[in-house]
């Protein structure tokens, strides 16, 4: 941007310098005198003359049409060299301008690199007259002070609802399960309390993934040092008896590696993530790995899953039909924590379809040196 403002400044100059040469010029033009050659004494001479001594101080004038046509190119020349040095120097000093005016833009730019959803508390404030750039600045803080106030307002709905709704489905599944535990009870009605006890668990299971996601979307309060590769293998030892239930093999290949953050929203990073492939899956077989980089990777054999809709399914309550996922459905907040909690820590996630059907999922963590993120 600073250099096509400059070359702006620059054009505008040569263009402004080559209409004042062209006038110059033209009034040059006009104004030296045309004539043939002609002889006149020394007294007489308002020429440019030359002596010839064997005419005994006869004076013989210049041709003033030659004259004329040395004096224009003489102009053009000297004019144009000038014309050039002037850019020159306009093209360097426009930088250095562009340089100046653009600093306010450049301090909003910056904020806006810095601004996340777990950081909305920081404003320009730019201070200085009344102009274009002050009036940018102060805009662009209403509208952080606009969005600081619609994401607090949500966290706080999705935490308090799912607080709120702990408590009765705790209820629900204490006087669903008294019910079952009745002598004599028909088996009707534990067939029924079966069927209750399991809408339980998803509702259960979808407050929980709220939580964890208002936690993560609210950012990291505090950080420490977390053994990624002690996580993994505790995550796949308590999912081994439902992966031997779901027929599905889990393949592990891990590495030490230890990442700043939180423990506990990692940990369900993982889980999130091997849930999912043993769910999503066909009998085949789950790929867990974690190292430097990715810092884990999950993949899982199962239904083609079209590329088309691999972006959408780390939006909350996304499921694919189905026909395309099985029989076992969750409540679609699976890969949203995942990418939430991914986002807490300054990462990046990258979902693929397998060929042959499945997922591949990465998890790109910045690496730790000395207990600090690089």
């Amino acid at each position: 941007m600073k250099t096509r403002l400059a070359l702006v400044f620059t054009g505008l100059l040569l263009l402004s310098g080559a209409l004042l040469l062209a006038t110059n010029y033209l009034l040059m033009s006009a104004t030296l005198p045309v004539a043939t050659p002609s002889f006149v004494t020394g007294a007489d001479l308002d020429v440019v003359t030359e002596v010839n001594p064997d005419a005994q101080g006869a004076v013989e004038a210049v041709d003033q049409t030659g004259y004329r046509a040395a004096v224009l190119n003489t102009l053009l020349v000297q004019s144009g060299v000038t014309l050039l040095l002037t850019a020159v120097l306009a093209l360097v000093l426009g930088r250095f301008a562009a340089n100046r005016m653009l600093r306010p833009v450049h301090a909003v730019a910056a904020t806006a690199r810095r601004l996340s959803a777990d950081r909305l508390d920081e404003r320009i404030r730019m201070r200085g007259p009344r102009d274009e750039m002050t009036e940018l600045a102060d805009t662009f803080d209403e509208m952080l002070d606009r969005l600081s106030t619609s994401f607090d307002s949500q966290r706080r709905f999705v935490a308090n609802a799912s607080h709120e709704l702990r408590t009765p489905l705790a209820t629900q599944r204490t006087m669903v399960e008294v019910a079952m535990a009745r002598p004599g009870a028909p088996g009707d009605l534990r067939d029924l309390g079966t069927r209750l006890l399991a809408v339980n668990d998803r509702s259960e299971a979808m407050i929980e993934g709220l939580l964890t996601l208002a936690s993560s979307d609210r950012g990291l309060s505090t950080k420490q040092d977390v053994p990624l590769d002690r996580i993994t293998e505790q995550v796949l030892t308590h999912h081994r008896q439902a992966a031997r239930e779901a027929r599905v093999t889990l393949v592990a290949d891990i590495t030490p590696r230890t990442v700043r953050g939180d423990p506990v929203l990692l940990e369900r990073l993982v889980t999130n993530l091997v849930e999912n492939a043993i769910k999503y899956n066909d009998g085949g077989a789950v790929w867990v790995r974690v190292g430097e980089d990715p810092a884990v990777a999950v993949s899982n054999t199962g239904p083609p899953v079209p590329a088309e809709d691999v972006p959408r399914l780390v939006e909350p309550f996304v499921r694919l039909p189905r026909d395309r996922v099985g029989a076992r459905r969750g409540v679609g907040l699976g890969l949203s924590i995942v990418a939430s909690v991914v986002t807490a820590h300054g990462g990046r996630l990258t979902t693929e379809p397998r060929n042959g059907g499945g997922l591949d999922v990465r998890v790109t963590l910045p690496p730790t040196r000395n207990g600090s993120i690089l």
